[in-house]
């Protein structure tokens, strides 16, 4: 919509220069077509690491290792990031791009599906969880990632809109995209109804839900 174009734009307009090497890695994977997060999506994303302080963070969907960075960049010098990525010469790029940004020693790339992560980290083990990865598969790995946050711990989950074909009926978007539509919005209700969870969803982006998790 024309509207949400211009609210896009003014907010971008606002944003500081940002780092070089990630703003060269923005423009790159922009041009050849590579999903990282949007810039309004990257600004919340370093707020919640900044206000959320973590010693340990967890990013389902490494890509070329952008958010990664960004979220290096705003959390404390202590904090550990653990990125999953299954595609090899994505995650080979994101190494050579942490590298190149001094962060060898706080960013650690696993080329493996998610799943198998998931299940072998231990219990409250993760102060921020950003699942950034395929969206059909969000609602499957929900339960490992409350079973892995701290108490206080948060969630955020990005493309939740799904450039707003989850807001129309099953009927009005592409029979192929059927099964993940349905996907997230299951997604979306497990979300807001879990006992152990208090969540929004936002609309950052193409969609961020965020839960923090209460321990209930």
């Amino acid at each position: 919509m024309t509207g949400d174009g211009r609210i896009r734009d003014f907010l971008w307009s606002l944003e500081p220069e940002g780092d070089p090497l990630c703003e060269r890695i923005y423009a790159d994977a922009a041009e050849r077509g590579i999903p990282v997060v949007r810039r309004e999506t990257g600004a919340f994303l370093k707020v919640l690491a900044a206000m959320e302080r973590p010693g340990a963070i967890l990013e389902i969907g490494t890509a070329v290792g952008y958010s990664a960075i960004l979220m290096a960049h705003a959390a404390p010098a202590d904090c550990r990031i653990t990125t999953v990525e299954k595609d090899e010469a994505r995650a080979a790029e994101a190494r050579q791009n942490i590298a190149l940004a001094g962060l060898e020693e706080r960013i650690t790339v696993i080329c493996a599906e998610a799943d198998e992560v998931l299940k072998g980290l231990a219990d409250a083990s993760c102060d921020l969880v950003f699942m950034d990865a395929a969206k059909g598969q969000y609602g499957k790995w929900l339960p490992d990632v409350c079973r892995i946050l701290k108490p206080g711990g948060v969630l955020a989950a990005d493309n939740v809109l799904q450039d707003r074909t989850v807001l129309e009926s099953r009927f009005a978007v592409e029979r192929r995209d059927r099964t993940i539509h349905a996907r997230m919005r299951e997604f979306l209700w497990e979300l807001k109804h879990r006992g152990d969870l208090q969540a929004a969803v936002l609309t950052v982006g193409d969609g961020v839900a965020v839960a923090v998790k209460t321990g209930d």
